[in-house]
């Protein structure tokens, strides 16, 4: 394993294989995660979905309270959080930051560092999302509390990351005794990677050699909307055993010939500053089941988004047996609820 560094004002690979090292800790960046601490995340993921399918829970976290703070929209996220929270025996509360929330003292002027210090006079942890780059971490780095970060603008999204990499790993067997296959696994990442924080998180995480497999990260998406050179940088800079190799195309027939997964974005609409540049590539690509087909596809590619979508994946691949958008939502769960554990007790 590789020395603790200092990553972006945080330890770079400090949370490891030890269930204590996770101990009120602040999550703000995927690059504080070891490979070792990322087997173990997956393996109490998979423990945790276990648990609720046999018994629906747990009460390890009663008498805990989680504050949920989020200044842009949420669907999935807030809801995995509240709900981890929920099936482990805790509560929350939900402060809705944004523009038209009724909840916040942002409203009335009261400065972000502010809220979050007041709401952790009555919380245990926060989870925090909100439009500007490098807000969550800098919160963070004052709080007294863990701060769980729920994206910052076109930064990083670090808990969805994770859960798209259980996914990866549950649904291509990568954590069975012996593995499937030495075979290197093709990452295709598909759409707007220039404002996607979640592609930026991912291609971070798959970075580290937590796959036991070669990766090729496959960059696929208009000109215009290319994976930043920062994420590029840091993607060549981590992987210091050259098991990552990343290419760009966009051409998104020839990038699913032998892809093992095909992770779709949404045009990131409010992040455009002109809407005319939006419409002009809004249906670059839209994946459905004639493409697949001409594409030749493999059939046993695994097709994920993070969801919300628009038209970037029509609805008739929902019922293809590779679409994997919705397990892979019902994970954020379980791996939110493996993080809160850790995180709280410092208990997988």
């Amino acid at each position: 394993m590789s020395k603790p560094t200092k990553s972006e004002g945080w330890v770079a690979n400090s949370l490891t294989s030890d269930p204590k090292s996770w101990h009120n800790s602040s999550l703000v960046s995927v690059s504080q995660i070891s490979s070792s601490g990322l087997r173990l995340l997956c393996s109490s993921a998979a423990s945790m979905r276990a648990l609720v399918r046999a018994e629906g829970g747990d009460d390890r976290l009663k008498h805990r309270i989680l504050s949920t703070v989020f200044y842009e929209p949420s669907t999935r996220t807030s809801c995995s959080f509240q709900t981890a929270m929920l099936r482990l025996g805790g509560t929350f509360v939900h402060v809705d930051g944004g523009k038209g929330g009724n909840t916040s003292a942002a409203g009335k002027g009261e400065s972000l560092d502010d809220t979050i210090a007041c709401l952790q006079c009555y919380t245990d942890a926060t989870v925090l999302r909100h439009p500007l780059k490098g807000s969550v971490p800098s919160v963070a780095a004052k709080s007294s509390k863990p701060v769980l970060s729920a994206g910052d603008g076109v930064g990083e999204h670090p808990t969805q990351a994770l859960l798209d990499l259980f996914t990866i790993w549950d649904e291509l067997g990568l954590g069975s005794d012996p593995p499937p296959s030495d075979e290197p696994i093709v990452i295709v990442l598909l759409g707007d990677l220039k404002h996607g924080r979640t592609v930026h998180s991912l291609a971070k995480l798959l970075s580290t050699s937590c796959t036991g497999r070669p990766v090729i990260l496959r960059y696929c998406s208009p000109p215009s909307l290319k994976m930043p050179e920062y994420v590029k940088e840091y993607v060549t800079n981590a992987s210091t055993t050259d098991h990552v190799t990343q290419e760009e195309t966009d051409d998104v027939q020839s990038a699913l010939e032998d892809a093992s997964v095909l992770y779709v974005t949404r045009l990131q609409k409010e992040r455009f500053e002109d809407e005319e540049e939006y419409l002009s590539l809004k249906d670059s690509y839209i994946i459905n089941q004639s493409l697949l087909s001409d594409a030749k596809a493999p059939s046993n590619m695994v097709i994920m988004h993070p969801l919300p979508r628009v038209n970037e994946i029509s609805t008739d691949v929902d019922d293809d047996s590779r679409a994997a958008y919705f397990r892979q939502m019902e994970n954020g769960m379980f791996v939110r609820m493996a993080l809160l554990s850790l995180i709280l007790l410092g208990q997988a």
